[in-house]
C-alpha cells in the first residue's frame, strides 16, 4: 500500500491573513462604486424582498435584482413604493368605474341575450314551412322556417304537431310517394303480352 502525505505550507491563521490581504488589495484596486439610478420593480423571493435596479451609467441589460438588505437608497425605494401604490389605486378605481358602467349595459345585454336564447315557437314567430327533419338527438325534430325571418330553428315534432298541424301535414304530403299496384285485369293483359 502506498500513502500520500501532504503538508500544508501555511497554517490556517496565516492562510486567513493572506486571504484578507488579497481581498483588501482587490477592493482598493477597484474603488468603483455602483450607484442606483432608479428602482424599477419589486418582488419577494423565499420571503425576502428584492428590487430590480437600474444602475447609473449602465444600460438596461445590466439591470439586476438585489436584496433589500444590501441596498442603501431608501429615498429611491420610497419613491418607487409611492408610485406603485398610486398605480394600484388607479387600477382599482378604473375597475370600479368599469363595473358601474357595465352594470347599465348589462341590463341591455341581458335582454338582448334573452331574445337570442329564445328559439322555435318561443320567439313568437309564425311557422312558414318545415325544411327538414332529424332524430339525431333521439327525438324527432323539424327544421322550421319562419314567416318574415331568414332564420330556421329545430323544434320538437310533438310541439309542431300541436301548434301548426297543417304545416306538418304539408311537409309529409310533399314527401309521400304513391305506388300503384296493377289490377287483376291489368295483370292478365301483361301476361297475355308475354305469351
Amino acid at each position: 500500500m502506498c500513502f500520500l502525505s501532504v503538508r500544508f505550507r501555511y497554517s490556517f491563521s496565516a492562510f486567513q491573513k493572506d486571504l484578507e490581504k488579497s481581498f483588501t488589495e482587490m477592493m482598493e484596486s477597484c474603488p468603483e462604486e455602483y450607484v442606483v439610478e432608479k428602482v424599477l420593480d419589486r418582488r419577494v423571493v423565499r420571503g425576502k424582498v428584492e428590487f430590480l435596479l437600474k444602475w447609473k451609467g449602465f444600460s438596461d441589460e445590466d439591470n439586476t435584482w438585489e436584496p433589500e438588505e444590501n441596498l442603501d437608497c431608501p429615498d429611491l425605494i420610497a419613491e418607487y413604493m409611492q408610485k406603485h401604490k398610486e398605480r394600484e389605486e388607479k387600477k382599482k378605481e378604473s375597475k370600479r368605474k368599469a363595473s358601474s358602467e357595465a352594470s347599465g349595459d348589462a341590463e341591455e345585454r341581458a335582454s338582448k341575450k334573452r331574445k337570442e336564447e329564445a328559439r322555435g315557437f318561443g320567439r313568437g314567430l309564425q311557422p312558414e314551412r318545415i325544411i327538414g327533419a332529424t332524430d339525431s338527438s333521439g327525438e324527432l325534430m323539424f327544421l322550421m322556417k319562419w314567416k318574415n325571418s331568414d332564420e330556421a330553428d329545430l323544434v320538437p315534432a310533438k310541439e309542431a304537431n300541436v301548434k301548426c298541424p297543417q304545416v306538418v301535414i304539408s311537409f309529409y304530403e310533399e314527401r309521400l310517394t304513391w305506388h300503384s299496384y296493377p289490377t287483376e285485369e291489368e295483370e292478365k293483359k301483361e301476361e297475355e303480352k308475354k305469351d
